[in-house]
Formats: structure tokens, C-alpha cells, sequence
């Protein structure tokens, strides 16, 4: 399971480099300028399914076994990730386009919370059916914890950026990228020096 995931994580993360192009006219420098959706559709795709593959590597560390239904939820999740690309595509095209922008914006950000809706069911199904390792060290329970308590906000954080990009898609895809960094933020880590400072 753990081998299988990390190499559809690290494809799909490959493929996004591959819609990084200019296009002519203008100079050089004008096409490298105005592909800047293009840079900031990879930099959130990228920083997501870093985030995803973290908590995934997270959770198969502490696994002690898998189901079948987990395997099967894993692969929901997998299919997610490797369609990521294709609306990362999208947007870096639409974002220069009015007519489609807002359609382009909705599916990435549909696509982005399947990914954190599917991350979610895989930790919430294997907590339920006890495939966590009781064994495991209190630092790995504490991120757990915190990793937890992200979901209800980054959840919503999707579900109002969706919405938003309705009217603002250009405003809905800064929302993304925050939610993207918050993804990957240690903040377990953080946490964990505070604690031993005090």
C-alpha cells in the first residue's frame, strides 16, 4: 500500500512540471511573466499533494494492518491526486480567460477537497477499525491530534473558496494556496518545541 501510494504521489507530482510552457508573443520576459497561473497553479497543486502524501506517510507509519475497505478508500484517494493535474492545467489557462476561469476554478477546488475529504475518510476508517498501532510514540499521536483539528478549517476553507470562486475566481485560487501551506506547516512540530520550552 505504502510503496504503491508514494509512487502515484511522486507521478502525479512530476506531471504537474510538464504545463509549465510559454507562449508566444511578447519577449521572453513577457511570456515568462504571463504564465504566472501557470506557477501559481503548480505551487498549489504541488504543496497539496505534499500535504496529502505527509499525512498518508503519517498514517501507513502507525498502520499495524490494512483492510480491504482502507485499500479500497486509498484508491479513491490515488485517483484524486492523479487527476490533480489536469485541473491544475486548466487554470493555469483559465485564469487569462473570463469566459471559463470560473468553471476551471471550480473543479480544481472541488478536486483539492476530495483529496482532503478522501485523506480524511482513510484516517477517520482506520481510527474506527482499530488499524492504528497502539504502540505508537507520543509525538506521533500528538501531530495525530493536530493534524485532526485542521480538517474541520481547511475543510471549510475549501468549501467558502469553491463558493468564492463562483464571482472571484482569482481571489479563490489565493484562498487555495494559503490552504496549501497549511497543509504542510509543521504545526505539530511547532507545538511540540513550545511545549519543551516551557
Amino acid at each position: 500500500m505504502e510503496a504503491f501510494s508514494d509512487g502515484v504521489f511522486s507521478i502525479a507530482a512530476t506531471l504537474l512540471v510538464l504545463d509549465l510552457a510559454l507562449h508566444p508573443p511578447g519577449t521572453p520576459l513577457e511570456q515568462v511573466l504571463h504564465a504566472w497561473p501557470a506557477y501559481l497553479g503548480y505551487a498549489i497543486s504541488f504543496i497539496t499533494i505534499g500535504g496529502a502524501w505527509l499525512a498518508h506517510s503519517a498514517l501507513t507509519d502507525r498502520l499495524t494492518r490494512a483492510d480491504s475497505l482502507l485499500l479500497r478508500i486509498n484508491l479513491l484517494l490515488l485517483f484524486v491526486v492523479a487527476f490533480l493535474p489536469f485541473p491544475t492545467k486548466l487554470i493555469a489557462g483559465g485564469l487569462h480567460d473570463t469566459n471559463s476561469e470560473r468553471v476551471f476554478v471550480t473543479l480544481y477546488g472541488l478536486t483539492l477537497l476530495a483529496i482532503r475529504l478522501f485523506g480524511t475518510a482513510l484516517d477517520g476508517y482506520a481510527k474506527h477499525e482499530h488499524l492504528y498501532s497502539h504502540d505508537s510514540a507520543d509525538e506521533e499521536l500528538q501531530e495525530l491530534q493536530v493534524e485532526r483539528r485542521t480538517v474541520v478549517p481547511v475543510v471549510g476553507g475549501y468549501a467558502i473558496a469553491i463558493l468564492l470562486g463562483l464571482a472571484l475566481p482569482v481571489l479563490a485560487v489565493a484562498l487555495y494556496f494559503a490552504l496549501s501551506l497549511l497543509l504542510v506547516a509543521p504545526l505539530g512540530e511547532v507545538r511540540r518545541l513550545r511545549f519543551k520550552r516551557s
